[in-house]
């Protein structure tokens, strides 16, 4: 079985060729970076723009690294959503044309099953198993029990956490994508110095929240000296990462039990997003995995991040079950996981 994988929901353009015996066969991401630098963030219609002009080209590049035509494909599945709708349009569209072109079925996939699944693609784990998914747009806790069947445990209630990291980057002058600027700078900061407030912790429930810990960030920032000194700045890094990294601990020891009362034969613990790349909060999810008999599981960095191998797996795995989508579907800027999930936090 092999199925060509599209993503384009952000800021990365990919493609993705996978076979069903979990090899990953072809697969080219291009990053935005230094086109969305000197903003300071990603900018929508820059997105897009720059996924309609590299889309056919790479989709190319990854079909000759896997040494395949598209007659050899059995499917071609592409993110359908949640995202920039923009972005999310670019990559629907050119996965459409290749199916009806190629006489495939066509797979629209859920941006966040993709994530919530690589673990099989990287590991076979079995069902269920708890996942924290923490990226630039999403903050979330979710009990994975099976293919397209998702228990959201808890979610951010304001801002997510790549975004509060981007933020604070921005504003003690670390650069973008603040995730790894602000880790670089942290790596060399005085932990006792300053001290940030763990929004949520020890509240009831599993969401998470981190406007108000980005708002006493940037008060801080403000009453020091600008600009800010290199030490301030590692400082600065050093209190938020700590902040945050202590903040999820709670968020996700909760879940851990919250998972085990519920699905009692649960043996991982695993966590992606872009924000999974943060070697502090991966120590503290190790930590938390031994303490509570957890085996502690994430993929490789370059399948945490935004990648089109995760959507050609996630294909697969809905492949296998018969399903496939209409060509009338509509890519979509909101999609949660959990449709039973209750209204008002961010999905």
């Amino acid at each position: 079985m092999l199925v060509l994988g599209i993503e384009s929901s952000c800021d990365e353009t990919a493609a993705a060729i996978v076979s069903g015996e979990r090899e990953i066969l072809g697969e080219v991401v291009l990053s935005q970076l230094d086109e969305h630098r000197p903003f300071g963030g990603v900018v929508p219609e820059i997105a897009a723009r720059s996924h309609l002009a590299h889309m056919d080209r790479l989709v190319a590049e990854a079909m000759e690294r896997a040494g395949v035509g598209f007659d050899r494909l059995d499917a071609v599945a592409a993110t359908g959503g949640p995202g920039l709708i923009g972005g999310v349009i670019v990559g629907v569209m050119t996965g459409k044309a290749i199916a009806l072109a190629s006489s495939k079925p066509f797979l629209a996939i859920n941006h966040l099953e993709g994530h919530a699944l690589t673990p099989r693609l990287t590991h076979d784990i079995p069902f269920p198993y708890l996942l924290l998914l923490a990226s630039g747009g999403h903050c979330q806790l979710l009990a994975v029990e099976g293919v397209g069947r998702y228990t959201r445990l808890g979610t951010t209630i304001d801002d997510a956490a790549g975004e509060a990291f981007d933020k604070v980057a921005k504003m003690a002058g670390l650069g973008y994508p603040g995730g790894p600027a602000v880790e670089k700078a942290a790596a060399g900061g005085d932990p006792a110095r300053f001290t940030l407030p763990r929004p949520m912790k020890g509240k009831p429930g599993c969401d998470f929240s981190f406007s108000g810990l980005k708002n006493a960030a940037r008060l801080l920032i403000e009453s020091l000296p600008r600009p800010l000194s290199e030490r301030d700045q590692a400082d600065v890094a050093r209190a938020f990462q700590d902040a945050v990294a202590d903040s999820m601990a709670d968020r996700v020891r909760r879940g851990v039990r919250e998972m085990k009362a519920r699905w009692p034969q649960t043996r991982h613990l695993v966590v992606a997003g872009g924000v999974a790349a943060n070697t502090a909060l991966r120590q503290t999810l190790v930590r938390i995995g031994r303490e509570t008999g957890l085996e502690f599981l994430a993929p490789p960095l370059k399948l945490c991040t935004d990648n089109a191998a995760m959507i050609a797996w996630a294909g697969i795995e809905r492949l296998r079950l018969g399903q496939s989508d209409d060509l009338s579907f509509a890519p979509r800027p909101r999609w949660p996981l959990d449709p039973n999930a209750r209204k008002g936090a961010k999905a």
